[in-house]
């Protein structure tokens, strides 16, 4: 059972994470706000105290002093800012890197989430939710300016100190209400841009057989529909916000404008000295730009915390597959399957034994899938009926780790990475490989053939998901990995339908020699219907409405079983 996450545990996990980083910069944008209202103050006095009298001394020692408080605020802006920006880009950063693992753990996780929708989780999520290590200064640096100013207004004359003090958070309470609405509409824009996303990904991955089809105008027209809706989201989401700042920034202002009215008043009754009236001039407009940041405060918060949900909705995803602890013993290493029942299979049952070479027949593709599917451990054992055990170990109770060390399962539509030639068939460094293997199984999957056709060999560089290869070539490189992986259980799904015959001999050959020649004791399943790799089988097995229909060599079934001839002898 995965740890439940929320939004709010996300927020103050990246708030603990940056604390030290947090607590300094804030505390300089405070100082910085406290020099900057003081400015006005040093301003007044220079008026009441040099120009008003004429004192040269007094206008020189304040002009000094204005000096420094000039200096120590831009002083405290830049370090303090360098300090927030570091732990705003290294939080986003680790949020990245752990929605990317949780997504990416061999476990998997349980989600209805598509893989563009996790793609914008992964990146603009995680960078909004970091965002609230760089409210958190500002609201605290407004805080402290409104308190300032509250103070110096407090001591020049109490009701315009009031004003301030009971006048700020009246505005703020009345400007709270809005924030569940601008959370509810950040939140579904993100959900809607989170499906076009989706939606877009799936489309770039299937354009060529969508052109095979001719069904590109209609994958068109779909994300047309989407990228709509999202657009109406987000415009909804951007009104909403917009016409709140506007709100926010209009009240700030009218309680400014009114702090600078009644001072006025007072000057002209002889209440506060012109110094006195320059300094809250002065501040009623330094007001400004703080009342506006506390306003805002709501649609800030309100943003981070709809991403931060999101985030939270992946990190709280339970695993797929439960995390086994029984050992499997030394391979050689068998395959059991008992009562299977997932997709379109009805209580298959098959065996087969360690060492053995086994084609597997299914004429509707369903069964094929299904049990390619089970076989993978992809998919949770509450998620199918009956057993599959290797090496006489149930593979639901092996850890992931250990159980695919074991068996590998290579699906029909396979992915080929960004990268080069040998880092696709070594899955990592060409240069660390074992030379002598790795030429054994080039010869053996017929993927030398790809690393002679470039002058580059194995460095020659593959462009995202093997798009700079041929179907064929891709399918080689994918074999050739599979194969050098050296699992004791490996299963093969339709390993060569981009090949031409000769190929496709040749690595029917190589498949033999290289996995069940003298002294290997490899298991390998062919899930196929080409009769050249079945021809090389030790059994063939047919399924036939999920369960297995009969059994023999190649020879035998293309003798004596008309049904497997029409599905193989094409």
């Amino acid at each position: 059972m995965a740890t439940e996450t929320t939004g709010s545990k996300v927020l103050i996990g990246g708030i603990v994470r940056n604390r030290r980083w947090l607590t300094t910069g804030s505390a300089m944008y405070g100082g910085h706000q406290i020099c900057e209202a003081l400015v006005p103050v040093v301003i007044g006095v220079i008026i009441d105290r040099a120009v008003a009298t004429g004192d040269v001394r007094e206008l020189a020692l304040w002009i000094g002093v204005l000096a420094v408080l000039f200096l120590v605020l831009s002083l405290m802006w830049r370090f303090g800012a360098r300090l927030l920006t570091y732990a705003e880009a290294g939080e986003g950063c680790t949020l990245r890197v752990e929605v990317a693992g949780k997504i990416l753990q061999p476990r998997g996780i349980r989600t209805d989430l598509r893989s563009g929708e996790l793609l914008s989780i992964s990146s603009s999520d995680a960078d909004n939710t970091s965002y609230m290590l760089d409210y958190i200064p500002r609201i605290v640096a407004s805080l402290t300016a409104t308190t300032v100013c509250a103070v110096i207004l407090l001591t020049i004359n109490v009701p315009l100190g009031l004003a301030v003090v009971l006048g700020t958070p009246v505005v703020l309470l009345v400007l709270h209400f809005s924030a569940p609405v601008i959370a509810r509409r950040i939140e579904h824009q993100q959900e809607t841009a989170g499906r076009a996303a989706a939606v877009a990904t799936d489309l770039v991955a299937g354009l060529r057989p969508l052109r095979g089809i001719g069904a590109q105008d209609a994958a068109a027209q779909r994300y047309r529909e989407v990228s709509r809706r999202s657009l109406r989201a987000t415009l909804r989401a951007a009104l909403t916000q917009r016409g709140f700042e506007g709100i926010s920034a209009t009240l700030s202002n009218l309680l400014a404008a009114g702090i600078a009215i009644a001072a006025g008043w007072l000057a002209l009754d002889g209440v506060i000295s012109i110094g006195q009236f320059v300094t809250v001039i002065g501040l009623a407009q330094f007001l400004v730009d703080p009342l506006a940041q506390l306003t805002v405060v709501p649609s800030w918060i309100a943003e981070a915390r709809a991403s931060a949900n999101r985030v939270a909705r992946v990190l709280s995803a339970p695993p797929r597959v439960p995390d086994g602890r029984r050992p499997l013993g030394a391979p050689p290493h068998g395959l059991d399957v008992v009562g299977l029942r997932h997709g379109s299979l009805d209580g298959l049952d098959l065996s087969v034994r360690p060492g053995e070479l086994v084609g597997v027949v299914a004429p509707q593709a369903a069964d094929a899938e299904a049990l390619v599917t089970a076989l993978s451990g992809q998919i949770a054992a509450e998620d199918y009926l009956g057993t599959i055990s290797v090496g006489g170990v149930d593979l639901a109770s092996v850890g992931p780790g250990a159980a695919r060390a074991a068996v590998l399962v290579e699906p029909h539509h396979t992915d080929i990475f960004t990268g080069t030639v040998g880092s696709n068939i070594v899955v990592g460094d060409a240069a660390g490989a074992d030379p002598a293997f790795l030429d054994r199984v080039l010869s053996a999957s017929a993927a030398q053939d790809v690393v002679n056709a470039h002058t580059g060999g194995l460095d020659t560089p593959v462009t995202e998901r093997g798009a700079s290869l041929s179907g064929g070539q891709r399918q080689r490189l994918a074999l050739a990995r599979a194969l050098y992986a050296r699992p004791s259980v490996l299963v093969l799904h339709d390993p060569t339908t981009a090949v031409d015959p000769v190929t496709e001999h040749a690595v029917a050959r190589g498949l033999s020699a290289l996995r069940h020649g003298a002294g290997q004791g490899c298991t390998t399943i062919l899930v196929t219907c080409s009769p050249i790799l079945l021809a090389t089988a030790d059994r063939v097995v047919v399924i036939d409405d999920g369960r297995v229909r009969v059994s023999g060599t190649h020879d035998e079934l293309a003798e004596h079983d008309g049904a497997y001839r029409k599905a193989v002898l094409r």
